[in-house]
């Protein structure tokens, strides 16, 4: 009997891969039989992400990018195309974050590469991959956003705002383009232990406050976002669009 989370023979592209929750979605995906797509900006570590996925029997290709540079992020796209003949699959993992305090003090250079890269790229990604997924019948897009797009904080707000922006963008995306069958879903992780969010979480008394106020009691681990990005590209979650996926242990609720 086939399983509805079976993703056999579908190209996956993957932005920010080569390691933290992109690398874990990449390895989730191929695990599931996807051909996949690493990209972040250096080569080096996208080919070790690439070999690890080969070494455990799976299908991988490496495409460095940038997605702050729209030329990068459409040869991504057209380098996507020609090593595996199309997209069914675009997660826009990629993010930064250059600025670590209050509002007041941001520079609208910082705010400027935060949109960018955060928004406009996943748009410029969106706007290329998608028109090929609807060529081949249909496919599935998972933005990565955060749970700092759901709350305030006093130290990342200005990623908190491109986060809650790209909960409107997966809504947007999911209407206009819910007619041709491609669905746009968001998913909003909590305090992952990645190098990425080590400000957050490499001090000992900040985690057990944190911690303290989160209903399973800790942060969550790359391994565990994987495979929620991979079930919303699957025919399993065929009729979920335009939705936000919460992963954080419960610390919005509590």
């Amino acid at each position: 009997m086939a399983t509805p989370f079976d993703l056999t023979d579908r190209v996956a592209l993957v932005t920010g891969s080569s390691r933290g929750i992109g690398r874990a979605i990449a390895s989730s995906m191929a695990a599931l039989g996807a051909k996949v797509v690493v990209s972040s900006r250096k080569r080096e570590a996208c080919e070790e992400a690439a070999a690890a996925i080969r070494a455990g029997g799976g299908e991988a290709a490496v495409i460095p990018c940038n997605v702050s540079h729209k030329a990068e992020v459409e040869a991504l796209v057209q380098g996507t195309i020609e090593r595996f003949g199309g997209i069914d699959i675009l997660v826009c993992n990629a993010a930064v974050n250059p600025a670590f305090g209050p509002l007041q003090q941001l520079s609208d250079e910082a705010f400027d590469k935060i949109m960018g890269a955060n928004v406009k790229s996943n748009l410029w990604l969106c706007n290329r991959a998608i028109p090929i997924m609807v060529k081949r019948g249909g496919g599935a897009v998972v933005l990565i956003s955060s749970i700092a797009g759901l709350r305030g904080t006093d130290v990342i707000g200005a990623y908190g705002i491109s986060k809650a922006a790209d909960f409107a963008l997966a809504r947007n995306l999911a209407v206009e383009w819910g007619p041709r069958n491609v669905r746009v879903n968001c998913v909003a992780p909590g305090l992952i232990k990645t190098d990425f969010a080590r400000a957050l979480w490499e001090d000992a008394a900040a985690l057990a406050r944190r911690t303290a106020v989160t209903p399973l009691r800790r942060i969550g681990e790359p391994e565990e976002i994987g495979p929620i990005v991979a079930f919303l590209a699957s025919p399993a979650a065929s009729f979920i669009t335009g939705a936000i996926i919460v992963a954080d242990g419960g610390v919005t609720i509590a």
